[in-house]
């Protein structure tokens, strides 16, 4: 059973028609603590602003407990901000899982006359490379995959895929038994199946 954690946040309903999509219809949306220790695998998804969503964690006491889950354990997008260090978004204090920051890209660090290319958020289809960990088993260096967010998370140990939007990031990150994209492969089409069903897998 995956279950898929409920924090008022996230893009639920994407999630759970591509996990059709890989042939999985065995899941709850809940933040029940008892379910989330014994399922499967755990999703946190995310869309929106990374200190309200940790607030609401918070408040479900989830901010301690996911990090203590021994299944796999795979973030999306804001979920995976949330399994940082902190973020710069709302200046957030983030669960620590993952060795690393999140900031906010500026385009003004580079040249003026790529500023009209370059723009905050980065939105649409970019590449992923350095592929590491079973996660992408199946998926090729500089496939598509799709980005919808203005923070990302800085290069460091834990990154196993990297993409290049301004500066070179994390497009994700794995750390034992905890697994973050911070792209959406929930949208990105077939390379994203394939990534959501290796997390299935694992």
């Amino acid at each position: 059973m995956i279950a898929i954690v409920n924090y008022d946040t996230g893009n639920i309903r994407s999630v759970i028609n591509a996990l059709a999509r890989t042939g999985c219809t065995d899941w709850v949306y809940t933040d029940d603590k008892e379910v989330l220790s014994k399922a499967d695998k755990v999703i946190l998804p995310g869309v929106g602003e990374a200190s309200s969503a940790m607030v609401k964690l918070s408040e479900r006491g989830l901010d301690t407990f996911i990090p203590t889950l021994t299944q796999p354990v795979l973030g999306i997008c804001v979920g995976t901000q949330l399994m940082c260090e902190s973020s710069e978004e709302g200046d957030t204090v983030g669960m620590g899982i993952f060795r690393t920051k999140v900031r906010r890209f500026n385009p003004t660090t580079i040249q003026d006359d790529l500023l009209s290319s370059l723009k905050v958020p980065h939105m649409g289809w970019n590449q992923i490379d350095g592929l590491r960990t079973p996660l992408f088993s199946g998926v090729g260096e500089g496939a598509y995959i799709y980005y919808v967010h203005s923070y990302y998370p800085e290069l460091c140990q834990d990154t196993i895929a990297t993409t290049h939007y301004i500066n070179t990031f994390s497009g994700a990150l794995g750390r034992n038994n905890f697994f973050g994209t911070q792209f959406h492969p929930e949208k990105s089409g077939a390379v994203g199946t394939q990534i959501l069903r290796n997390f299935l897998e694992l």
